[in-house]
């Protein structure tokens, strides 16, 4: 039976290649110019190390494990570590805030913690909840310091784990409520073969770059699973703080970089540069993920550097679905062609697939066979799970058609979720935290266009009776979100309105909000 088949990412893929290409890098630590290489065989070693001390403290099967670690090196060996011993890992953003990482541990119930300094910090309020508190890159009254790359520990291989046993949660923002676990099995992380081998195109011996936090399921995708499912390389980068174009272009120009992903906000900050300026000696693959990119983009790029940008389609709860192929013609704008392991459709609301051209719903055939890397579930929450699966079909809340040649074309999303610069935003979330604030009565949050970030947070506030609108009130509800949330989810504009549009039943008619806010910027 299925069930009983055993797999393990770090074992199967990670010892393995230790075992068949011990001396071949696995990880390029940026360092000024320079870089610190990690073989496989380093990283199978460490890893089994950081398993055994782990272990020692108390973590283990099951055991659900908020990670949230930056770019710090210790990432990658832990996240192995944990995946040998069978437990859940639960990355999360260094951008989270004490609040959204206690709602974390909340609804996860998870007791373990393996996180940054400063990120510890902003758990103190929740240290009672942690019966093991591990802090790595420096150190914290009352908590474990880990140094994975520092350890003595003798190697422990971890514990036997079916492919049905989970390995990872991930939160994600939805239309009403708090983010959703995503909750991913064994067999996951080897899925991203498809993300790796089919769009971003990798092969033995390249050298990936993914400009992401490891907090977003998009490090799966590429600054984990994906590149070392094709046993390629894995680049680190240390910027920090507010992108700069420059910092990029310069990395991407003095190392051995083969390969390059990046969201469209990169890419639209990067072609305003003379990139006339610049050579890539090594540079042979682009792709970019998270939102639709602008197609006078890829031709500026594709104009000055020689190489297209190469657009791929996913979700938290999938791996890579449809995506522009190395040895595809690139249609730009279009998301490309679906993988050959999926039965990609648009289909209508009743689950029937749409012709050429026809708008509908992008979904995936999940009948008679479940195909590879789909999610497992939402967890604790059956109706969420159950409204995604629609006859044979899971379908993935975006928008699209196809042409005659098969080729997806992204129009938008089916809900109110808000994708800016890459992230993605739930109104509700938002909404929640600005009508805390004694001033204001209501409040809704839609997307509104922008050149750079694609679509920024945009609130349509109702004051409470006899509090005057002002830009400075405006200031302060931004900066009241930006401290109690994610910084990233805070709406860049504020409209104050009389009133809200509303259903008969009461509920805010986002969708009308939207529309106008959109016809609004519409170029004629």
């Amino acid at each position: 039976m299925a069930q009983d088949k055993m797999w393990n990412f770090g074992r199967n893929v990670i010892d393995q290649l230790a075992q068949e290409k011990p001396a071949q890098p696995a990880l390029y630590l940026m360092n000024g110019d320079k870089d610190t290489i990690f073989s496989f065989a380093d990283i199978s070693r460490i890893s089994g190390q950081s398993a055994d001390w782990l272990r020692q403290e108390g973590i283990g099967k099951g055991d659900r494990v908020l990670v949230v670690l930056g770019k710090h090196p210790g990432f990658w060996p832990i996240m192995v570590a944990l995946n040998k011993l069978g437990a859940v890992a639960m990355p999360g953003t260094t951008q989270l805030t004490s609040k959204d990482l206690h709602y974390r541990l909340e609804a996860s119930q998870a007791t373990s913690a393996i996180v940054l300094p400063e990120v510890a910090d902003k758990l103190q309020p929740d240290r009672q909840l942690l019966t093991r508190a591990i802090v790595v890159g420096g150190e914290r009254p009352g908590w474990t310091s880990l140094e994975p790359y520092h350890l003595e520990n003798p190697v422990f291989d971890g514990y036997p784990t079916f492919e049905v046993d989970p390995t990872l949660i991930y939160f994600t923002s939805g239309t009403t409520g708090y983010p959703k676990m995503v909750l991913h099995n064994q067999k996951y992380p080897e899925a991203h073969r498809i993300t790796a081998e089919y769009w971003i195109g990798l092969t033995s011996g390249d050298v990936h770059w993914n400009v992401s936090d490891t907090g977003w399921a998009k490090a799966a995708w590429s600054s984990l699973f994906g590149p070392w499912m094709a046993a390629s390389a894995i680049f680190v980068d240390t910027m920090t703080g507010k992108f700069d174009p420059r910092k990029f272009l310069h990395i991407l120009s003095t190392h051995p970089i083969t390969s390059a992903c990046a969201p469209p906000t990169v890419f639209r900050l990067v072609v305003k540069e003379d990139l006339s300026q610049w050579k890539f000696p090594h540079l042979r693959k682009v792709v970019s993920a998270g939102e639709p990119l602008n197609p006078e983009v890829i031709q500026i790029f594709r104009q000055t550097v020689g190489l297209g940008i190469r657009d791929g389609y996913g979700q938290t709860e999938t791996v890579l679905l449809i995506g522009n192929a190395p040895d595809q013609a690139i249609k730009p704008g279009s998301m490309g062609r679906p993988a050959p392991e999926f039965d990609m459709a648009v289909i209508d609301s009743n689950g029937t697939p749409l012709g050429p051209g026809l708008e509908g719903d992008i979904a995936i055939k999940v009948k008679p066979s479940r195909p590879p890397g789909l999610f497992q579930e939402y967890v604790n929450d059956e109706e969420e799970t159950r409204k995604r699966f629609v006859g044979e079909y899971y379908i993935t809340g975006d928008r699209a058609f196809i042409d005659e040649e098969g080729y997806f074309w992204f129009v938008g999303r089916s809900d109110d979720v808000i994708i800016s610069a890459g992230y993605r935003i739930g109104p509700f979330e938002v909404e929640s935290l600005l009508v805390e604030r004694p001033e204001v009565l209501e409040a809704a949050v839609v997307s509104s266009p922008d050149p750079d970030r694609g679509e920024i947070v945009k609130a349509f506030v109702v004051l409470k009776p006899g509090i005057e609108p002002s830009s400075s009130l405006a200031e302060i509800l931004q900066n009241h979100v930006k401290t109690q949330s994610a910084p990233y989810k805070y709406p860049r504009s504020i409209e104050f309105v009389q009133e809200l549009p509303k259903t008969v039943s009461g509920k805010i008619r986002r969708i009308e909000l939207r529309q106008k806010e959109w016809e609004k910027h519409r170029k004629p």
